[in-house]
């Protein structure tokens, strides 16, 4: 089931890329596997995958000590400040920065090991009460202080779009995210470039592809629905 799951989201991407003139290798497919156990990683990776997803960071710090170390990890749920310091040299971007005081913190914990943390800065672009992430509006304060961390570089934007029946009622929150980026993008900012955008989920991401996302993140599409019983 999950080498034809695998096929199928590959097949729409591929389509998506074809309708919009874009290039498959434009876009990362990143795997979701929260609460989906080691094996099942095992098996995703044995036919291929090597960019997974995962939302808490306990779960990706375990995952990571058990799977081979060629494996892309990336952070992509809403990430607590006193958790950074378990993963900061563990995944390879991180998709959830939606305060300044996690960015200050995810800048201290880069520095200690000496690295530069990518990072993307999460939008709530249809201002969902539910959901994290900056407001539009904020954007351009938040894009000015984090350029002043040198530990930090900032690769692109994120959103959660809401979850809805028809994709399509999507496309607009998609298009409103690449012109973000594109506005952040002309002010040519140092540390900041706008070279990813992460959106697009199972419900959506075809059309996320076609607005020009470059990483969308599918779990159920590829994986099922999810275990909590086994979180």
């Amino acid at each position: 089931m999950l080498k034809e799951n695998l096929e199928y989201v590959e097949s729409q991407i591929r389509e998506a890329c074809e309708r919009s003139g874009r290039l498959r290798e434009e876009v990362t497919l990143i795997a979701v596997s929260k609460t989906k156990p080691v094996s099942v990683l095992k098996e995703a990776y044995d036919l291929g995958v090597r960019v997974f997803g995962e939302n808490k960071v306990q779960e990706l710090a375990d995952k990571y000590e058990e799977l081979p170390k060629d494996i892309r990890w990336h952070m992509i749920g809403h990430l607590q400040r006193n958790k950074v310091k378990y993963i900061i040299d563990k995944v390879e971007l991180i998709h959830s920065v939606d305060s300044l005081r996690l960015a200050e913190t995810i800048e201290k914990e880069a520095a200690k090991h000496n690295i530069t943390a990518n990072i993307l800065i999460e939008v709530n672009v249809a201002k969902e009460e539910s959901k994290f992430g900056l407001m539009p509006e904020e954007l351009d304060e938040f894009v000015s202080e984090v350029a002043k961390f040198p530990h930090i570089q900032v690769q692109g934007l994120m959103t959660i779009a809401p979850f809805v029946d028809d994709p399509e009622e999507n496309r607009g929150i998609f298009q409103r995210l690449r012109k973000l980026s594109v506005d952040i993008a002309a002010k040519n900012v140092d540390n900041i470039t706008m070279c990813i955008l992460s959106m697009g989920m199972t419900n959506d991401y075809t059309v996320a592809v076609e607005e020009g996302a470059a990483m969308v993140r599918v779990g159920t599409g590829i994986f099922g629905a999810r275990d909590y019983m086994n979180n």
